[in-house]
């Protein structure tokens, strides 16, 4: 079962999170045959249709060509200076899309995906793709505490307009 949630609860999800759980829902049936094989590429590859289909750029594999690379810090004559790595990043709609799985919660690595969003230029949007359930962890459930917990404490104010966390 696909859940979503779009952080801060305050505010409704723009379409563009719209077309991102659309595009997991359409390919749930898939994510759910191949469940115990599922590493991030793979499930990546299964979305990628709906979510290019939705005009994000999908990364299509680890070489450098084939990498989503968003800018972060500018430098001689306008030049990209840093750049960090995101699974799918739809421009028009300033959203980048990170798509985990076993190290999701575990490792934080979504912490990480968090972090790197606040940093891209041009991005209003960030939303993270976990298991919903890996091996005795509830990641999904995890992850949402965690945001919630971010979000209420009022102590951090994220960059972001808002912030998608898809469990599948």
């Amino acid at each position: 079962m696909i859940n979503w949630i779009f952080f801060p609860k305050s505010t409704p999800a723009p379409e563009v999170v719209q077309s991102v759980v659309q595009a997991f829902k359409t390919a749930e049936p898939e994510l759910q045959k191949r469940a115990q094989d599922l590493t991030s590429d793979v499930v990546l590859a299964i979305v990628r249709p709906g979510l290019q289909q939705a005009g994000f750029q999908v990364e299509t594999g680890k070489k450098a060509n084939q990498k989503i690379h968003v800018p972060v810090l500018f430098g001689r004559n306008g030049a990209v200076e840093k750049a960090f790595d995101a699974d799918a990043w739809h421009r028009a709609s300033r959203m980048v899309m990170e798509v985990e799985a076993g190290r999701g919660y575990t490792n934080n690595q979504f912490l990480k995906d968090l972090f790197q969003a606040c940093m891209m230029h041009d991005v209003d949007y960030c939303g993270i793709a976990v298991r919903n359930i890996y091996i005795d962890s509830k990641d999904f459930e995890a992850v949402v505490n965690f945001l919630e917990t971010l979000y209420a404490s009022e102590r951090l104010k994220l960059p972001l307009k808002g912030v998608l966390i898809l469990g599948y």
